[in-house]
């Protein structure tokens, strides 16, 4: 469901629940709740006294395409509400919204979360697909005498094999399923500024890498989805990209 409908055709690795969402028996969304890449980190940025176990993040939320407007903010709505029913130790839900694919977040406005600001994050693409900095080292042989290959490729590294870096803004949401006084009590020691106003288009910024240390505002990059970890079992970028659209394929087709 969510390598058909999801702009990512992969998973988060901290994963705690999988909710679908039916009408008339027919699955037609998908959330799913867990953590992101440092749980701890993130929380306690925003909140000092909070734990891991007081949050969840959105990792991946996708709905069919022929649902109406706003059903993306009725699913909102059910998994706020299941949550407060099925995890009442949960405190707040963290999500972001990925402004390098165009995403300012308006489903999560239109569902009255907070907003907390925004960080830049980078990308690396390769013929449209989106590569992990360590995705990036088996694009170089390994014969060459230069071998200095670290986490992240110099703009050098980068020029040879055709991957471009851009950065891009992913912007910060989140709300509150406790109680009214222990939100009172979080808003008053969150570390960030919690607003309701909100990002739109023209808040979207792309940079891309020109030279070293040197980067230029661009349009969005042409991103078509995230490399998945068969690549790593060697299949080539073009092979994985034929795959993944041949699944996608063949998984509407099922469906419809």
């Amino acid at each position: 469901m969510i390598q058909t409908y999801h702009y990512s055709n992969i998973l988060p690795r901290l994963n705690k629940h999988f909710l679908g969402f039916y009408l008339n028996d027919r699955l037609v969304g998908v959330v799913t709740l867990g953590w992101g890449t440092r749980p701890l980190h993130t929380i306690k940025k925003i909140f000092p006294s909070l734990e891991t176990k007081d949050y969840y993040e959105i990792g991946r939320m996708c709905m069919t395409e022929d649902m109406p407007k706003n059903s993306e903010s009725q699913m909102l709505s059910q998994t706020i509400r299941w949550i407060k029913k099925n995890c009442p130790e949960v405190k707040v839900l963290f999500t972001w919204a990925d402004g390098m694919v165009g995403k300012p977040g308006y489903v999560y406005q239109g569902s009255n979360f907070y907003y907390l600001g925004y960080i830049w994050t980078d990308m690396y693409m390769k013929n449209g697909i989106k590569l992990h900095p360590r995705q990036t080292k088996q694009f170089f042989a390994e014969d060459k005498e230069d071998k200095r290959l670290t986490c992240r490729p110099t703009f050098e590294q980068q020029q040879e094999v055709g991957i471009q870096h851009y950065r891009g803004k992913q912007f910060k949401y989140l709300f509150f399923t406790c109680g009214k006084r222990e939100k009172k009590r979080l808003m008053k020691e969150c570390t960030e500024p919690l607003s309701r106003d909100y990002p739109k288009d023209v808040d979207l910024e792309w940079k891309m890498q020109v030279g070293k240390g040197k980067w230029e505002l661009c349009s969005r990059p042409p991103y078509s989805t995230d490399m998945n970890s068969e690549i790593d079992s060697g299949i080539g970028l073009e092979k994985a990209a034929e795959k993944d659209t041949a699944a996608k394929d063949d998984i509407t087709g099922n469906a419809a």
